[in-house]
């Protein structure tokens, strides 16, 4: 049996439904930037796509577990990517994709820079590569420093992660120890040049306003 045939086999019907409505990269991210950032006021969370459907919100981590499994529910490999950071930034994960040969990535982010990438890259690190010049800090500071393998969540039953009622913490978990490759060596790394002052006011570019903040503050 196919991997996608054992996702519909578990899905409920409202599910199912979504699911089957989201048949391609673009509505799938198009889907993700109508819900909510999931800023985890209530404490962390990192909800299977069957809470994300439920709840309405979702976090980078999330989102690209979602998409992984509308991608799976019409054939493709389930693919997640991590981006590891400096250690006073946050980590970031995509859903991969691919289409004629190229990678894309599907994105959940608050944010303009970290968003959507077109099937134009013609490897996982390429991919992953793009994202580095937009990772940054308030102060400047460039912060992406290593990116994963591409990690199949088909090596899992749908059961495990796609509707799982309980956090996905044991996922985050195993991708934290895959294979990661580092951006550059430490010798150029150590020579990044920060972020200009456009730049940095394109961060302050967000969908969703954090609740926790006042309103004329980023």
């Amino acid at each position: 049996m196919q991997y996608s045939e054992n996702i519909r086999r578990v899905l409920p019907n409202d599910l199912r439904t979504l699911f089957r409505s989201l048949n391609s990269p673009d509505k799938i991210q198009t889907y993700l930037d109508t819900l909510p950032i999931n800023f985890e006021i209530s404490g962390e969370s990192n909800f299977s796509p069957f809470d994300v459907f439920r709840e309405k919100t979702a976090h980078c981590f999330e989102g690209a577990v979602f998409a992984a499994a509308a991608l799976a529910y019409h054939g493709h490999t389930p693919l997640i990517m991590d981006f590891a950071t400096t250690y006073d930034d946050e980590d970031h994960t995509i859903a991969l994709f691919k289409s004629n040969n190229r990678w894309g990535a599907i994105s959940k982010t608050n944010h303009a820079v970290l968003k959507f990438r077109d099937p134009v890259y013609a490897s996982p690190r390429e991919l992953a590569m793009s994202y580095f010049h937009e990772y940054f800090l308030w102060d400047g500071r460039k912060s992406l420093r290593a990116y994963s393998k591409p990690f199949d969540l088909s090596k899992y039953p749908p059961e495990k992660w796609i509707m799982s009622g309980e956090s996905l913490d044991w996922l985050m978990a195993e991708v934290a120890i895959s294979h990661y490759f580092p951006v550059a060596p430490d010798k150029n790394v150590r020579r990044l040049r920060k972020a200009s002052r456009v730049e940095l006011e394109a961060l302050k570019v967000i969908d969703f306003p954090d609740p926790r903040k006042p309103k004329n503050r980023f």
